[in-house]
């Protein structure tokens, strides 16, 4: 059984057909979380490299500071340029810099740090750099950011298949190692989490030394692990909120496509479209709702859509349908879903979101 729950962002590039051109349908923007939370959300963003002196101290790294997309191209540029051309991005589903200090070996007990290879690495790399809030958007678009600076197209590989490369230190290389654990399940503590994806890691680097191929790394995240401590301040110039409790949403049942069981659960915490400057929350029109349009879903073992109906949604029916993939990766030893694409359905056209990121662990019975 794949059990998929597209629960992340879509911040997609768009690709139309010709007649989309020719219609008033306009591309719907599908939002999974409110869009001022999305505003709030950082992540760190690690890099090393096995040149010298390819970053300077970052001066605006101090707690607080949001390093944006312009300001992350001032940094990534120079080493791009300068550095050696085999760049491997480390995307894991969750971190924050809290981590570091929770699970790391910030106290001098390198043994029960949780980020061992990584901690090692940074050490003897001639040159690092840790930027400890990264905004989301920039991360984000940090695949295609690197494709278009190196010339390269992403290489998705695991442990396996980065064995069986021949790179060349002349020739550029994007390499894309997704690290396969996740804590969204509640399977795994987080400390078990951070451990694995760091074992991962610290195999990618032995393989490179062993092949003595020069090479520049970064590390970040999809989403945040936990919410920043100060984002009223940060985000919304609100001050300090000391003590304040969040309030506590009522919790619904995810969409659930069955056959013989449960194939696919879809769950978002919010579930917002727009047209037109016109806003429309289709959350409680989608979770809990026993009458839920799901005609032209299906599942097997290596392909799903999930197809959801709306009908007079801005005066027209229009279709989500979520393209999802199942792929098994040796690294982890598990299956592992990816959402290939979302398809907005309507007038007879259809937009297409390219949303590669999105993936979770399968559930295989």
């Amino acid at each position: 059984m794949m059990a998929a729950t597209a629960a992340a962002r879509v911040r997609a590039r768009t690709r139309r057909v010709p007649a989309l051109w020719q219609i008033r349908w306009l591309p719907l923007l599908l939002l999974v979380v409110a869009a001022a939370a999305a505003a709030e959300q950082q992540v760190p963003l690690v890099l090393w490299s096995s040149d010298r002196d390819l970053w300077a101290p970052a001066v605006d790294t101090h707690e607080g500071h949001i390093t944006s997309d312009m300001q992350l191209s001032t940094y990534l540029d120079p080493a791009l340029e300068l550095g050696p051309r085999n760049v491997l991005l480390f995307l894991q589903d969750k971190l924050s810099i809290e981590d570091f200090t929770a699970y790391g070996g910030v106290f001098g007990n390198k043994q029960d740090s949780a980020f061992s290879n990584l901690e090692n690495a940074l050490d003897l790399a001639p040159s690092s750099l840790v930027l400890p809030a990264v905004d989301w958007y920039a991360v984000s678009t940090l695949t295609t950011y690197l494709q278009e600076k190196l010339g390269a197209s992403p290489l998705h590989v695991d442990l396996a298949t980065l064995r069986e490369l021949k790179l060349n230190a002349s020739l550029p290389a994007l390499l894309l190692i997704r690290l396969p654990y996740t804590a969204s399940s509640g399977l795994m503590a987080p400390r078990e989490v951070l451990t694995g994806n760091d074992e991962v890691i610290g195999q990618v680097l032995s393989t490179l030394k062993s092949e003595d191929v020069p090479y520049t790394a970064a590390l970040t995240a999809v989403r945040p692990s936990r919410v920043a401590r100060d984002v009223p301040m940060v985000a919304g110039g609100l001050g300090r909120q000391l003590l304040q409790k969040e309030p506590v949403s009522a919790l619904t049942q995810p969409v659930s496509y069955n056959d013989t069981a449960p194939r696919i659960l879809f769950w978002a915490q919010n579930f917002t479209v727009v047209y037109r400057d016109q806003w429309k929350d289709l959350t409680p029109m989608t979770f809990g709702v026993q009458d839920l349009n799901l005609t032209g879903s299906f599942w097997n073992d290596s392909f799903a859509r999930l197809s959801l109906t709306y009908e007079q949604l801005f005066g027209t029916t229009v279709t989500f349908k979520f393209i999802l993939a199942n792929r098994f990766y040796p690294v982890s030893a598990r299956h592992w879903f990816s959402m290939e694409r979302l398809e907005i359905h309507s007038n007879g056209s259809v937009v297409y979101f390219n949303v590669s990121q999105v993936m979770g662990p399968s559930i295989c019975l």
